[in-house]
């Protein structure tokens, strides 16, 4: 048997049941217990399942919030899109920045600057950025959604509208040839619209799964956006179409993050 079809007998297991210990894979699949670990280690680091004492279970069992999942997907160029992005942003600058898995990426690799002015209705970026050094951070209020604790609403949108920055740096849900830039949730894209309108300079940091996908609400079209920072050139025709609307492209190449 392949590693691949051992890997998928894993989790055809794993997913009937919930959870199964490494004992159990190795006499199921009839196998040793260290081989059992080496093809978890990569199921794991997918974000496809997660490795407690003795076993492996599916990521709902753990009840993570969904945006922790997230983040376990296409973790390394999301780590490449921020290092570039990061470069994008000087010492003192002024920025929004929206919740999702891309921008917790961009607050970390923001870490080492220092006199940042930072909005944001995310918690989490919140609380990252504002140990900074000398940086000043404002967290948008409003309501805050359970999954990923960040602030959505009239309050959120009217407090970002108080703020003229620099950069907005926003994550997305899909680029799309015809529709733009797409976002999952109506607040979402509320958020992101207030956000672009107060700022100078618009950044989206996506990866580049988020290609020719179509989601539930439009964000903007693609001319409404300055920069698009990513690990991977698009499709021809998305490629084109970005280029027709004048949108700068950054490929965050693997050369450009070092451990």
């Amino acid at each position: 048997m392949t590693v691949l079809a051992r890997q998928s007998d894993i989790l055809k297991l794993v997913r009937q049941q919930g959870s199964c210990t490494i004992v159990e894979l190795a006499e199921r699949l009839d196998v040793s217990g260290e081989t059992i670990r080496r093809n978890v280690k990569s199921l794991v680091s997918e974000g496809l399942v997660l490795k407690v004492h003795g076993g492996i279970i599916l990521p709902h069992q753990f009840r993570e919030p969904p945006i922790q999942r997230r983040m376990l997907e296409n973790k390394e160029a999301k780590e490449r899109i921020a290092a570039l992005v990061a470069q994008q942003v000087q010492d003192g600058d002024s920025l929004v920045i929206d919740t999702g898995s891309t921008t917790v990426y961009v607050a970390r690799a923001l870490s080492e600057h220092s006199n940042l002015v930072v909005v944001t209705n995310s918690t989490q970026i919140a609380g990252m950025l504002a140990g900074g050094t000398d940086n000043q951070v404002f967290m948008a209020g409003g309501e805050l959604r359970s999954h990923d604790a960040a602030a959505f609403g009239a309050e959120t949108l009217e407090f970002i509208r108080r703020f003229r920055v620099r950069h907005a740096i926003l994550s997305i849900g899909a680029v799309n040839a015809a529709q733009g830039f797409m976002d999952h949730y109506l607040c979402e894209a509320e958020f992101s619209r207030a956000a672009m309108a107060q700022a100078q300079h618009r950044i989206v940091a996506a990866d580049s799964s988020k290609f020719d996908r179509s989601v539930l609400v439009q964000v903007c079209p693609l001319d409404a956006v300055d920069l698009l920072v990513t690990d991977a050139l698009p499709g021809q025709e998305l490629t084109q179409r970005l280029e027709a609307a004048d949108l700068e492209i950054q490929v965050a190449e693997p050369t450009q993050i070092t451990a």
